[in-house]
């Protein structure tokens, strides 16, 4: 599908943050959610941030320690055969896994979307012990004037989903884990439907292998029930090997439209989209065939996590999907797609 991308990408790359701490280096800025506030455009950004290691033989962890309220570092040997550093996220030991960066949440302000103010201290960061390896990916729904974020919250306990709103990106109330381990990619529907909230949420089956998309609803944001499978992932298509949501669904006059991510067996990350019924969002009406949004460019080919586009906030306006994305772990960047074209390049089911 034919897609604009801001000349100026990447948007927001990690030489325009500053380290939360010294000795600190940041990796990544990636996964933003997106929010209309006044006459600005707002991310919560996702920061990763990895500790600086002055011995080239040892990795570094950074863990958040609840008793200490504090960031404490872990020394890993390369040349212990017992460590295993193959994937640049993790060190996974006979002790346990631990993460090679540690992510929070920072604000972005812009007047025109593309040119980005960034906070120099991060707006939520891990606090408890649901998030001793930090915050990530957040999605931001804007319901009755309150701006509610989930986001996903890493430790040795599992990756949950967690809850937090704002009024005004100055002030956040945490309100809780919402969805058990190991349990991400959480969206909610920026509106009641028939008195209910409804959220897209991914369990990860380890015994199954299974990584599709659910929904579930609920009377008061915090309690989840009625959870029912909606869509898994493809055989032989762009998404065959797992699925989740992306960016916070959208209402047009034909349904719901949710942009979700799609992995195929080399780890690639595509953009598609599926139409749910606007009054039983439950049912799928029709879902893309092919990606809407692919890796294509260097700066989403290269980078920590090459090969990825992910997005975790979009705004439909002007007959556009303005599309803020993560690109290959490493940076922000910015696209549009006209509305029109991703409605048409939906099949039904």
């Amino acid at each position: 599908m034919e897609a604009y991308r801001c000349p100026h990408n990447p948007i927001i790359t990690p030489s325009d943050i500053e380290p939360s701490q010294k000795d600190f280096k940041v990796i990544g800025v990636f996964n933003a959610g997106v929010a209309r506030l006044a006459d600005e455009v707002i991310l919560l950004v996702r920061v990763a941030e990895r500790p600086i290691s002055r011995h080239p033989e040892l990795v570094l962890a950074a863990v958040y320690d609840v008793a200490r309220k504090g960031i404490v570092l872990k020394e890993f040997s390369k040349e212990d055969p017992t460590n295993d550093f193959s994937d640049s996220r993790l060190i996974i030991t006979p002790q346990g896994t631990y993460l090679t960066s540690i992510s929070h949440l920072r604000i972005a302000r812009s007047t025109d979307g593309i040119n980005f103010q960034i906070a120099s201290a991060p707006a939520l960061a891990a606090v408890n012990d649901y998030e001793t390896f930090g915050v990530e990916d957040p999605r931001i729904s804007l319901i009755g004037g309150v701006y509610y974020i989930n986001y996903v919250a890493v430790s040795p306990l599992g990756v949950t989903t967690a809850l937090a709103s704002t009024l005004d990106f100055q002030s956040f109330e945490r309100h809780g884990v919402i969805f058990c381990p190991d349990n991400k990619d959480v969206v909610i529907f920026p509106d009641r439907i028939k008195g209910r909230y409804y959220a897209l949420h991914r369990p990860d089956s380890g015994l199954f292998h299974k990584q599709d998309i659910w929904i579930a609803d609920s009377p008061d944001l915090r309690c989840w029930g009625h959870h029912r499978c909606l869509m898994g992932t493809r055989p032989d298509c762009w998404d065959r090997v797992k699925i989740g949501a992306s960016a916070v669904p959208f209402k047009t006059p034909e349904g719901w439209v949710e942009v979700y991510h799609g992995v195929d067996e080399n780890n690639r990350y595509c953009l598609g989209a599926v139409l749910l019924d606007a009054a039983e969002p439950w049912k799928v009406l029709a879902r893309s065939a092919e990606p809407i949004f692919e890796p294509e460019s260097d700066y989403e080919c290269e980078g920590f996590f090459g090969n990825v586009v992910f997005s975790c906030g979009l705004l439909c306006e002007d007959e556009k999907v303005k599309i803020y994305y993560g690109a290959a772990d490493t940076t922000i960047c910015y696209a549009e797609l006209a509305l029109r074209n991703v409605l048409q390049s939906l099949k039904q089911t």
